[in-house]
């Protein structure tokens, strides 16, 4: 596997990687709410144990109790560094996590999907210290939750919850000489990229060098002064250094830019940091979704990213470059991650490997004014932490109108998605975003359309002229394609959840969409023709339901631990224009 320069195995946070640091995940001592003081906690006299970063429903945590405890608390030792500021980075804990070192609090973060760090140098002392976290869920469907249920008992498409830390949690040491943030944009215009940065209020008047190189060949050295702690500087790539193209990111040739920041404080190196870019654009241009230019053809797969022994926390980073290594052989060309924001590396090993992510916000299921402003806050977070990857290329905001059930005639509803739209394009003006995936579209760059018919001639005549494609069919009880005052602008189609056939052993443990196959051709047969009926549409491809399958849901191409239930092979032979 062709790693960039700046890899680390293990290192939560690829797109900004720094040398010193310290992995915490491993085990933790732990108490229910209920089984303990604020006191104790914060002492670190906790009962249990508890393998961190695996919720406690899970199995890999060591507990696997699947029953609703709002309030859980974590204790370990952490330990500062001399002359270093200490950070203590959370990349998923869910839902309202408090930090407390010593028994004071540092701080406190609302949302489960999102990083999240504390610079806790201030409240350590020499030697050992007592990092304490106490997490408070909720079952309120107002919650931001994704598919986790919010009643006692798995139900529909909804599954077990996940409760408190959930993603990695490391330490980091800097000098109070930093880079505090980097955001990368490509542009394939100029061949250029440009580098928006912010740097801790002691650098400014640091000097801040950008290193630029391809393949161990350095391309560019570029240093300018920090005036103020937010900045930016442009690069053009091509160079008399440069003995070949400027190469593009695609998923045929996934090619990766290294470029490492130094932040100088008087000559003095106090900060050195590694990232990496691809140089690509992703965008829509009439009724086609274009790559660097060219038409592309989205193949994709609905992944949930739940694993049956650790729930929606990857057993090991190998995990993640699994399933998008058994994606691509199984013909597909990328994934819409479903209701979850995976691990960072996730989308690592997509840049690495060459595979396109469409990221998106896990969906609350309530309407009202306070948790469209949590909406808001949480989806910004997201935005900002993913942005540099190339790999992503589409933002999904709503789905099917969760969270936003009357957005056909509420005006109030249909409003949000679209203010949504809007604050996306105003961080991000390269990637198209979709308002409401699947039906009832309020403003969207690609109308995305969700279908679970099971014959492949009638989904192929449901859709066979733009007018039903872009007003709807009278041939099922499909919601409408647009919210009321919203229409069809001329964008891609792309039909983005179908199929979701069930294919097991045993039917009784689960359900799929339809009736169910019986046998290996049987199942071939009506995947081929489903599949083969959208690419007989004028459109710009399809999202298949699903990599695996979850919990109760059995209608995965592949069981709950990776095993196939039809040879990769023959899904790929099926899976062709």
């Amino acid at each position: 596997m062709n790693h960039v320069k700046c890899y680390q195995e293990g290192y939560p946070r690829p797109q900004f990687v720094r040398r010193e640091w310290v992995n915490l995940n491993g085990e933790w001592k732990f108490a229910f709410g209920e089984e303990t003081d604020e006191r104790s906690a914060l002492a670190g006299e906790l009962s249990r144990k508890i393998r961190v970063p695996f919720s406690y429903e899970t199995k890999m945590s060591g507990i696997g109790d699947t029953s609703s405890h709002k309030t859980v608390w974590y204790a370990r030792e952490i330990s500062g560094k001399s002359g270093k500021r200490t950070l203590v980075h959370f990349e998923g804990a869910d839902y309202l996590a408090s930090v407390y070192v010593n028994g004071v609090k540092v701080g406190s973060h609302r949302g489960a999907y999102a990083r999240f760090s504390f610079d806790v140098t201030d409240f350590l002392r020499e030697g050992k210290n007592i990092l304490a976290v106490r997490c408070d869920d909720d079952d309120h469907p107002a919650q931001v939750r994704g598919k986790q249920r919010w009643e006692k008992e798995n139900f529909g498409c909804w599954y077990v919850q996940t409760t408190g830390i959930w993603k990695s949690v490391w330490l980091e040491y800097v000098d109070d000489v930093c880079l505090k943030s980097l955001k990368i944009t490509p542009d394939i215009t100029n061949y250029s990229v440009r580098f928006d940065f912010s740097v801790s209020k002691q650098a400014k008047d640091a000097d801040v060098r950008f290193d630029i190189s391809f393949r161990g060949q350095l391309l560019h050295s570029v240093c300018m002064r920090a005036q103020d702690e937010y900045n930016s500087v442009s690069v053009l790539l091509p160079s008399e250094k440069l003995t070949y193209q400027v190469e593009l990111w695609a998923p045929c040739n996934p090619a990766l830019y290294d470029v490492e920041i130094s932040v100088l404080k008087e000559g003095e190196v106090k900060d050195f940091v590694g990232s990496y870019f691809g140089l690509r654009d992703y965008s829509v241009q009439g009724d086609k979704i274009l790559l660097n230019g060219r038409p592309f053809y989205a193949r994709l797969l609905l992944d949930q990213g739940y694993w049956k022994e650790s729930g929606l926390t990857p057993p090991d980073e190998e995990a993640l470059a699994e399933d998008i290594r058994l994606c691509k052989e199984m013909g597909f060309n990328g994934v819409r991650k479903h209701q979850k924001v995976e691990d960072e590396r996730f989308f690592y090993y997509a840049d690495i490997m060459g595979f396109t992510v469409w990221c998106e916000l896990p969906s609350n299921h309530w309407f009202a004014d306070e948790p469209s402003e949590r909406i808001a806050q949480e989806w910004l977070e997201i935005v900002r932490a993913n942005y540099n990857h190339p790999s992503l290329v589409t933002w999904v905001i709503f789905n099917e109108s969760w969270g936003v059930r009357n957005i056909l005639k509420d005006r109030a509803q249909s409003n949000l998605a679209t203010g949504l739209y809007y604050l996306t394009k105003s961080i991000d003006t390269m990637r198209p975003v979709i308002s409401n995936d699947g039906w009832e579209h309020a403003m969207s760059d690609i109308l995305t359309l969700h279908d679970y018919e099971q014959d492949g001639e009638k989904f192929r005549r449901r859709y066979e002229t733009l007018k039903k494609m872009t007003e709807g069919s009278s041939e099922n009880d499909q919601p409408l394609p647009f919210a009321d005052g919203y229409a069809y602008r001329g964008q891609p189609i792309m039909i983005s959840e179908f199929g979701g056939t069930a294919y097991v052993r045993d039917e009784s443990r689960g359900w799929g969409y339809g009736n169910g196959v019986s046998s290996e051709e049987e199942f071939l047969d009506r995947f081929g023709s489903l599949v083969g009926a959208i690419d007989s549409l004028n459109i710009s491809g399809f999202c298949y339901t699903q990599l695996t399958d979850v919990q109760q849901e059995v209608n995965g191409l592949l069981y709950e631990d990776r095993t196939a239930k039809i040879a990769v092979e023959k899904i790929a032979a099926r899976n062709r224009r």
